[in-house]
């Protein structure tokens, strides 16, 4: 009976041993997928780890909305800063520009210095209308967090803060992995990307430019203005952009979500969309406090 009881007791102990290395394995793959998933789109990630997409050197053709975007003039821009003062500030853009890419389901392809590469319509796609919806819709979002980031860095004492100009076509592409069989990238590639990229590089500092093809598909939302034809190297046709100067009723929609008020001696920016209820208690109350104190 003594040596059943010890033998029972040893197992109990090598299977308590069996699963606390378990343990630490899943937490060891855990801390490795999460530092993994930073390198890749979140939609990607997902179809990949979920076994929904095999990593191979395979690719389809598909029609996707582009978007490309990169700072005006930005070697002038920053010629003047220091290193560490240039990656803090283009650290902070691209944190800022990747929340609302992933916010409107953005893939994010890749950051190109100052420049950024997404699309939509893969790995997952609402529809190709849809798709060049939100992507626009993505942009505008983009182009208003723009204008608070200059006053916040007005404020943090950079002189020339960035502009960001943005270009967005609708049209065929290769979308997959390309590469090696030893290192490849989720990537697209084509012509359509290209005319992104050359829309991108016609339009206004702080502006939106789309092609007339992604312009079909999202004219009743938008409030926009057609620009002189470009010809485009590898695409045929004449491009007819469109820039794009907001959403319809767009004065009634940031004004739900964005209160500022200046003068000499005030800046008041508040972001209502950001405040959840109880800080709005709080905000208000605050507010009205400082309201007694300015009328004493």
């Amino acid at each position: 009976m003594g040596r059943e009881i010890s033998e029972r007791k040893k197992a109990q102990a090598e299977l308590a041993e069996t699963l606390s290395s378990l343990d630490e394995k899943n937490q060891t793959l855990e801390g490795l997928s999460s530092k993994l998933s930073k390198y890749l789109s979140p939609q990607v990630y997902d179809s990949i780890f979920m076994g929904n997409r095999d990593v191979a050197l395979t690719t389809e053709r598909k029609k996707l909305t582009v978007f490309f975007s990169d700072i005006k003039d930005f070697t002038q821009t920053t010629d003047d800063m220091q290193p560490e003062d240039l990656t803090a500030l283009l650290n902070s853009y691209f944190s800022e520009m990747s929340a609302i890419a992933l916010k409107y389901g953005a893939t994010i392809d890749k950051f190109i210095g100052d420049a950024m590469l997404m699309f939509f319509g893969d790995p997952e796609t609402k529809g190709i209308r849809e798709d060049a919806i939100l992507c626009v819709r993505m942009a505008i979002a983009m182009q208003e967090r723009m204008e608070l980031l200059e006053r916040k860095w007005h404020r943090m004492g950079y002189d020339k803060p960035f502009k960001m100009r943005i270009g967005i076509n609708t049209g065929y592409c290769n979308v997959g992995n390309f590469g090696s069989e030893a290192r490849m990238d989720y990537t697209i590639i084509g012509g359509e990307v290209n005319l992104a990229a050359r829309l991108e590089g016609q339009a206004d500092p702080g502006g939106v430019l789309v092609s007339s093809e992604t312009y079909s598909l999202v004219q009743d939302i938008v409030k926009a203005e057609e620009r002189e034809g470009i010809s485009v190297k590898g695409i045929r046709r004449t491009i007819r952009p469109y820039a794009i100067s907001g959403l319809r009723n767009e004065t009634c929609q940031r004004s739900d979500r964005i209160v500022s008020y200046s003068q000499k001696g005030v800046e008041l920016l508040v972001e209502l969309d950001k405040l959840a209820p109880e800080e709005r208690t709080s905000l208000s109350t605050r507010l009205r406090s400082l309201a007694r104190e300015l009328e004493n």
